[in-house]
């Protein structure tokens, strides 16, 4: 197998060339062994298959919530609306208990849903890989809604390192 040339460009530059993909951004929750829940900001999301209902979200190899998404068999993956940026940059940057105030309900498996999100996907963790920093985790999707005013909302959306609402062309 041949290998990937050495790259022309610093980390710099790679950053500022994804920043001009525009990324939704989620909220992906669970509950540790104690009881505790956890949920951290990604925007690293995306779908794997129809059948089976498959989709992916990556965790930096250093995050400290790594341990408990890396174990845990379920997670829910909360894709905000534009109106949750606050929400957003809460489960970024808040350290201690990132819920505190927060409205949400336990799903089916008892992992946090949280109010208001544009769609949700409850999911098994099916299969994780270590790549570079980071862990891709795979989802398999047990469950999954909508927010009943999803065709009035905007879904939140990341591009060149600033948060957008977005609107219909």
């Amino acid at each position: 197998m041949t290998r990937a040339s050495p790259p022309n460009f610093d980390s710099a530059m790679f950053r500022q060339a994804l920043g001009q993909f525009a990324t939704g951004v989620t909220v992906i929750t669970t509950r540790a062994p104690s009881g505790q829940l956890i949920g951290i900001t990604a925007s690293s999301f995306n779908t794997v298959s129809l059948a089976p209902p498959l989709v992916l979200w990556s965790l930096a190899q250093r995050s400290a919530s790594m341990p408990v998404f890396r174990s845990n068999s379920h997670y829910v993956i909360n894709v905000l609306a534009a109106t949750q940026v606050e929400l957003c940059k809460r489960f970024a940057t808040v350290k201690g208990d990132r819920f505190e105030g927060v409205s949400h309900a336990a799903g089916e498996s008892g992992m946090p849903v949280l109010d208001g999100a544009l769609a949700w996907f409850e999911c098994h963790n099916r299969s994780r890989y270590d790549e570079g920093d980071h862990v891709i985790f795979v989802g398999e999707v047990e469950r999954c809604g909508v927010h009943p005013d999803a065709a009035d909302l905007a879904p939140l959306v990341f591009h060149g390192g600033a948060f957008h609402g977005l609107t219909s062309l």
